[in-house]
């Protein structure tokens, strides 16, 4: 998660049975980014954890992140925003497993012929970047043409919300917004409370910061001196380059997905899991 996930949340995360993960432009340097790799591999015992890539072409890190994933070999690559094939030798090179985000059924078949082993499908109210398809139609399109791994993306908030997505035939889920307000994240105090004190009416989708549709908090665009109702359209497209200064320039615009109204307090991410798991047991009939 953008401005979000860190080294202590992607280690917490493994090591209470879920696969933590973390996108490359959370470090800001790269140097921290080998840093975070480095406190991660040695703080986890053999569980899983990903690395999320951004595989656009203009991105200005990549191949400097590239070369980290040769070193550090995280076990699950995503990649994000881009064509999985940039990445697909490297990291089968040492037995890893890649899963490319996709927000179309059309983008999924070509991510399964470029060799992705899995495929995470971006539907409407996942946050921040988005889809358009209900999860519904989503994964039941998908399971037509792929029997690999399939995580499930999308307003995913309670226990009820994994059982629902694994009977639609996902195998992963991911979840972002309800670990915002966790101890362990590293987003600041401001960006905790909001999300604690937002449901899913306060919430606008634009594509001006990035060029991709996302879902943003409208008091944090308010307290940047915009209108969320009337925000520009971005007509130059997606381009991340000089991505550092962009993230500098927009790090107080905080994004969510549309199950940001599930978080009532400040928590430990052990205890987001206990009640993700009760909710789930009780759904499991």
């Amino acid at each position: 998660m953008f401005l979000v996930s860190g080294p202590e949340l992607v280690i917490a995360s493994s090591k209470a049975g879920l696969i933590g993960s973390f996108p490359g432009p959370n470090a800001k340097t790269i140097e921290d980014l080998e840093s975070w790799m480095n406190t991660i591999t040695s703080s986890l015992n053999g569980q899983l954890w990903a690395f999320n890539m951004i595989a656009h072409n203009t991105y200005d890190r990549f191949q400097d992140e590239l070369d980290l994933i040769a070193k550090f070999k995280p076990p699950i690559v995503i990649t994000a925003l881009g064509s999985p094939a940039r990445v697909l030798e490297t990291v089968h090179s040492y037995g890893g497993v890649v899963i490319a985000d996709v927000n179309t059924v059309e983008f999924a078949k070509k991510c399964v012929d470029y060799g992705a082993d899995g495929l995470a499908l971006v539907s409407h109210g996942a946050g921040g970047h988005t889809g358009t398809l209900s999860p519904f139609v989503f994964t039941s399109h998908v399971r037509e043409f792929f029997k690999g791994i399939v995580v499930l993306a999308g307003s995913i908030s309670n226990g009820s919300h994994i059982r629902a997505a694994q009977c639609l035939g996902a195998d992963l889920c991911y979840m972002g917004t309800r670990f915002i307000a966790t101890e362990e994240s590293i987003a600041v105090k401001e960006y905790k409370e909001m999300v604690i004190n937002s449901k899913s009416t306060d919430l606008t989708l634009t594509n001006l910061f990035t060029g991709a549709d996302a879902y943003y908090l409208k008091d944090s665009i308010i307290n940047n001196n915009l209108d969320p109702e009337n925000l520009e359209t971005n007509d130059k497209g997606f381009n991340i380059s000089g991505s550092q200064d962009k993230i500098s320039a927009w790090k107080d615009i905080w994004s969510a997905g549309q199950g940001v109204g599930f978080s009532n307090t400040v928590q430990t991410l052990e205890s987001v899991v206990t009640e993700l798991e009760n909710e789930w047991k009780v759904n499991k009939t």
